[in-house]
């Protein structure tokens, strides 16, 4: 008799047992599926509120690169003594400070555009302090004049960079 008991306990745990596990399973997944909506939902707002932020900086970022373009440069930055160092050390102060008042738009852009702004702004100063090391360079107006003739042989190291931007910007629509 006690075994028919246990028996009949067993037989009547079991669908308790089973539609228990079922029901777990679906409050576990509808659980999850509510937390991916909200989580898709929260992360299109933010999307739609810091596009408008991104395309800011990489805006900036742009004008940056243009700015610092060594043509665009020596036409904007005129020379204030004959003295090509004097100018040299000028046209550097111009590049650095445009840069630092850009800093803060690397939060908004991704890493490897950031790094590339980077190194053609370096490359950029190079350029500058390489056509100030030559010899036939001796005055400011001088200096301008190498540093035009170099950039048309070749492209400006923010030709690249620019191109990255636009190749980004592209990808985020």
């Amino acid at each position: 008799m006690e075994i028919e008991k246990i028996f009949e306990a067993i037989l009547y745990a079991v669908p308790a047992l089973i539609t228990g596990m079922i029901a777990y399973y679906f409050f576990k997944e509808h659980t999850k599926n509510e937390d991916g909506r909200r989580r898709f939902l929260l992360h299109k707002d933010i999307q739609v509120n810091t596009l408008p932020i991104r395309l800011q900086a990489y805006e900036r970022m742009a004008l940056f690169l243009e700015r610092i373009t060594p043509s665009k440069l020596l036409i904007r930055v005129s020379p204030t003594s004959s003295d090509e160092n004097t100018y040299e050390s000028l046209l550097v102060a111009t590049i650095e400070q445009e840069f630092e008042h850009n800093l803060s738009q690397q939060i908004y852009v991704s890493d490897e555009c950031w790094n590339i702004i980077v190194a053609a702004k370096n490359a950029t100063i190079q350029l500058i302090r390489k056509a100030g090391l030559l010899e036939k360079t001796g005055t400011a107006d001088k200096l301008r004049e190498v540093i035009l003739t170099e950039m048309m042989e070749k492209r400006a190291p923010s030709d690249a960079a620019l191109s990255f931007i636009k190749n980004e910007v592209g990808e985020l629509w």
